[in-house]
């Protein structure tokens, strides 16, 4: 049989095996090509074709008028009979396809890793990012010191506020672009700079009002305790905390988007390395800034020639800056629902940094020896639940949208927090992996500070048992916590995304900086008064 297509419609040839008409006779049958368009819902397969078989007395030929509907019966046997139509199926099916695909999210499920790929993956961004902390602790121990500091101490309150919005900002940042990159939204090109663009704006924006309230929380708290208050000095405190908020905002938010296309390009996991990365260079290059822009506003201030400098820089960022931000990602269909919904979590989070800063206020002023630890002990905490909340986020997006139901391995509510690191599924799994590389990072960065001969602590076999002591509590805390926290924040209809990730590095500097002090303090009473502790 062949077949043939013209303008007045298509004819089907069929040679029947009926016993009173012979092989060799054909009929042809007129079926118009509009017709099989609206009975078949155009699809081509609708055209098939009745035909006989042997003994088939049952079995009669279609006539002109006959129905179309009746030929979907004989779908099957068109197929193997007509073999002159097959490429003008496929040619129309491939076409029906390519539209589908175009008009659909394809959702791209990451293939099994094993604990090997997984540590493999997460321990030289690990790395990284705690030689970046040891980088930011000297930097501490070392601006302790300077006058800005000394003369106004509310500055230590900023520093853990200001430090956490590589949690707060650029952790999340790079946990929205992971997720994105994993569920194939950034496979074109014009909706992955639609979403970079959107994403950079935004985070400026909240840099700019995060660092605003942390500048008011740090006047208030450095003021309730002494009943003093210095205009000049909470210009300077507002002034430097912007600067620092926006600048570090900026390069740090650059840097993520760099970390997620490379890792997307050579087939890495992002969400194993982009937030370590964040972090590798986010607490230096924090407080560098932060130190610089301080030193630099309190000459201006103890000179008296230069008194406009810091309400300047405040009006700029406040009246230009910040509302240019807002439109720009007000206008994103990216960051549109994130600029309203996502400053419960980051102003939460500053506030409980804030209070992490106000101990660590106390800390150093009793023990000086705290300053070049707690970017280290916080900032690697930071890391790794971050890397398990990015993760957990990235799984739950794979399966469903926010508010509807969890995956059958999630857990439905408080489980047992042994369930967490020895539990079935993946993310026992990463939590196991996670904890077991608290103890051998710490270490070398405990070896390196030792090599550098930096700090004001003689590291002692009991304080190095009983800092990772404290490491390990803050960790394994922080692993329980978010393993509970992201599947709630899913119930809720929230994004993890957007969410999780500031209340848990908020939650790690409160931990870290509380029980560091804790650990200087038990250790100053048990007698390990070697060299300079607490000097």
């Amino acid at each position: 049989m062949s077949s043939k297509t013209g303008l007045e419609g298509t004819v089907l040839r069929q040679r029947t095996s009926s016993r009173e008409k012979s092989d060799d006779e054909e009929e042809e049958i007129m079926v118009p090509h509009a017709q099989l368009a609206n009975e078949a819902n155009v699809d081509v397969e609708k055209m098939a074709h009745n035909t006989g078989g042997p003994g088939g007395e049952g079995q009669s030929n279609r006539k002109e008028n006959g129905s179309v509907r009746e030929m979907d019966n004989e779908i099957d046997t068109f197929h193997k009979a007509d073999s002159a139509t097959e490429p003008l199926l496929s040619q129309h099916e491939k076409e029906s396809d390519s539209e589908e695909e175009m008009e659909r999210t394809i959702v791209k499920k990451p293939a099994a890793e094993t604990s090997l790929s997984i540590a493999f993956q997460v321990f030289f961004p690990y790395l990284i990012a705690g030689f970046g902390t040891v980088g930011a602790g000297i930097v501490l121990d070392i601006v302790q010191h300077w006058r800005v500091f000394v003369e106004v101490s509310e500055v230590f309150i900023l520093v853990p506020a200001l430090l956490g919005l590589k949690g707060n900002l650029e952790m999340t940042l790079a946990s929205r672009l992971s997720t994105a990159a994993n569920i194939g939204v950034m496979d074109t090109r014009k909706e992955q700079w639609k979403m970079i663009a959107g994403n950079i704006v935004l985070t400026q924006c909240q840099a700019i009002v995060v660092g605003f309230l942390a500048s008011i929380a740090a006047v208030v708290m450095g003021w309730i305790p002494d009943g003093e208050f210095s205009l000049h000095h909470a210009l300077l405190l507002c002034a430097s905390s912007l600067v620092t908020a926006s600048f570090a905002s900026f390069i740090l938010g650059s840097v993520m988007v760099i970390v997620v296309l490379l890792s997307k390009k050579f087939h890495i996991n992002p969400d194993n390395v982009a937030t370590p990365i964040a972090a590798s260079l986010g607490d230096l290059t924090t407080l560098s800034l932060l130190a610089w822009i301080s030193k630099l506003l309190y000459k201006a201030i103890e000179t008296g020639h230069q008194l406009w400098l810091a309400p300047t820089i405040i009006c700029i960022f406040v009246i230009i800056v910040a509302p240019l931000s807002a439109y720009g990602s007000y206008k994103n269909k990216y960051t549109n629902d994130v600029l309203f919904s996502g400053w419960n979590p980051v102003i939460t989070a500053m506030v409980i940094s804030s209070v992490g800063g106000l101990i660590l206020d106390f800390a150093v002023s009793n023990y000086h020896g705290v300053a070049i630890f707690t970017p280290i002990i916080n900032g690697v905490g930071g890391n790794l639940v971050a890397v398990q909340a990015s993760r957990i986020s990235t799984h739950l997006h794979s399966h469903s949208k926010p508010g509807q139901s969890l995956p059958d391995d999630a857990p439905k509510g408080c489980r047992n927090p042994c369930k967490t690191f020895f539990g079935g599924g993946t993310h026992s799994k990463t939590a196991r992996v996670l904890f077991l590389l608290v103890v051998p990072g710490h270490l070398i960065f405990l070896y390196t500070i030792s090599y550098l001969q930096a700090g004001h602590t003689t590291i002692t076999l009991v304080f190095t048992l009983g800092y990772l002591i404290v490491a390990l509590i803050q960790v394994a805390l922080l692993l329980v916590i978010a393993d509970w926290m992201i599947n709630y924040i899913w119930r809720s209809a929230l994004d993890p995304d957007n969410c999780a990730i500031p209340y848990l590095t908020a939650l790690g500097d409160l931990l870290g900086t509380g029980l560091l002090a804790l650990a200087f303090h038990i250790l100053w009473l048990i007698g390990d008064r070697d060299s300079d502790v607490g000097d």
